[in-house]
């Protein structure tokens, strides 16, 4: 029985100076530390028996394989599996005292946060992303893959893997940037999975 492993790369940072939500929104590349970030990534996986590689459609991810597919000589599949989560806040600034979360028009979107109410089911999204990886892990069978995501959509899968309840509070998130969560599987059983931060300190 083989043994393959398919690595979640979540990608690095974004420039994102207005501190918009952004998930799906085009035009959002990373900042020049989240192209170190990327660089760094491939530094420490240019060693590993990586046969495939594959990112979402994303500016900020297809920014994040970039480095890899220099690296390995792989070309970079787009699979839409990997997509950022669907959000109704997307275009809205959310950090800080201006934060427009606050406006009370956009609170009947709050009803339901173990869903969540406002964006595309967590069920939703942990069903497409183990596809996605399904296709990964018969891609490189034998060997290693690469994914470039998101955060929540890598969260799904940590917490699908670990059998708890995909609803979370996102404090308690452990997927930073540019960070790894490493799925082997025996055959098409997930038997391990592990999780690194290469370009920590960056």
């Amino acid at each position: 029985m083989s043994t393959t492993i398919v690595h979640l790369l979540r990608h690095g940072e974004v420039y994102n100076p207005d501190r918009i939500l952004y998930g799906r929104l085009p035009g959002y590349h990373l900042s020049a530390r989240g192209n170190a970030m990327a660089e760094q990534v491939a530094e420490a996986l240019q060693d590993h028996d990586i046969t495939y590689l594959a990112a979402s459609p994303l500016q900020r991810a297809q920014e994040t394989a970039a480095p890899l597919s220099r690296k390995l000589g792989l070309d970079v599949d787009i699979d839409k599996g990997l997509l950022e989560a669907g959000n109704r806040y997307e275009g809205l600034r959310v950090k800080s005292w201006k934060s427009q979360l606050w406006n009370p028009v956009r609170w009947p979107l709050m009803k339901n946060p173990s869903l969540p109410s406002w964006g595309e089911h967590y069920s939703v999204i942990e069903a497409r992303m183990m596809d996605a990886i399904e296709r990964g892990r018969l891609a490189a069978e034998g060997h290693e893959a690469v994914l470039v995501s998101h955060q929540l959509p890598i969260v799904m899968v940590q917490r699908s893997v670990q059998g708890k309840s995909l609803a979370h509070n996102p404090a308690m998130r452990q997927c930073e940037l540019a960070s790894l969560t490493s799925l082997v599987f025996q055959g098409n059983q997930i038997t391990d999975m592990y999780y690194s931060e290469p370009a920590q300190g960056i």
